[in-house]
């Protein structure tokens, strides 16, 4: 932007208040923007019950003028409340393109198309109304938001991170057991139990292994009910492993973060990652510094 238009905003004002819009926005360490991003994902929430009461008390099938009016207008009031939102932060983050093709800039141009798409093709929207259903439905979508600045998530997907390697090698032994027991379920019972393609008895096999059990194919065959029973077997081991994995992780990188938070005064460690001063001296506490 020119030079000529930050000095014209610092004479009359502008300039502070675009600081000060940026920060409820952008700023969530301070209170003011996790309030502002709090009421946003608030918002959010509560246009997907709009969307769920709606399904209820309307034509499951077709839009109907008569029974759509008063949601129709709750939906204009929800988009243009998200309209102003992506505006206003289209306006103040400093580099808009970035903005935009982000992952959040893509979410929040997601909660605002619903109704735009509504009014450029109504047809389409009345002939497919679950589908805009769904579209409206994906603003839930926004909580991702305020939960990624939860200590306990980041600590969650830091364990998750460390630990990759390892599910990628355990999902992939556990998918190449699913196609080996899917091929000899496949060459044992054969199509006239239901198994007819490869496809199918797979998806049979991924069934089996995570305890879910359908029942719309099922062996017939003392050499197909062992391969089930081994595969029943090796469900638990699907829930079991991942889980000690994670947990181990976890456990680790809480210690970590505690042993960071050791009082540089009396060296009095085993602090909560919250805690601003030490429980045994009461000396400020170092500050935790995510990775």
């Amino acid at each position: 932007m020119p030079a000529l238009f930050y000095a014209r905003s610092t004479v009359s004002g502008i300039l502070p208040r675009r600081r000060q819009l940026y920060h409820l926005l952008f700023d969530q360490r301070t209170r003011s923007g996790r309030r502002v991003e709090a009421f946003c994902g608030l918002m959010a929430l509560f246009s997907v019950v709009a969307v769920f009461f709606e399904s209820a008390f309307t034509t499951p099938n077709m839009l109907e003028i008569h029974q759509l009016r008063t949601w129709l207008w709750v939906e204009v009031a929800f988009t243009v409340f998200f309209t102003l939102e992506y505006v206003l932060r289209l306006a103040l983050w400093p580099r808009p393109a970035s903005y935009v093709f982000s992952f959040w800039g893509l979410l929040d141009l997601a909660t605002l198309l619903p109704l735009y798409v509504y009014l450029l093709w109504p047809d389409i929207t009345v002939e497919y109304l679950v589908v805009w259903r769904a579209m409206r439905a994906v603003r839930a979508l926004r909580i991702l938001k305020l939960l990624r600045f939860m200590p306990s998530l980041q600590l969650v997907w830091q364990a998750v991170n460390n630990a990759r390697h390892q599910l990628i090698l355990f999902y992939s032994f556990i998918a190449i057991v699913m196609v080996v027991a899917g091929s000899l379920m496949y060459g044992v019972e054969g199509g006239a139990n239901g198994f007819d393609s490869l496809g199918a008895s797979v998806y049979w096999a991924v069934v089996t292994v995570t305890t879910v059990g359908y029942g719309d194919l099922t062996p017939h065959t003392a050499p197909g009910r062992v391969i089930a029973s081994l595969l029943i077997l090796i469900g638990y081991s699907v829930i079991a492993i991942p889980t000690g994995i994670l947990t181990s992780q976890m456990t680790e990188n809480l210690h970590r973060r505690k042993e960071a938070r050791r009082c540089p005064h009396c060296h009095a460690g085993d602090h909560k990652l919250d805690a601003r001063y030490c429980h045994h001296c009461g000396g400020t506490l170092p500050a935790l510094k995510e990775k």
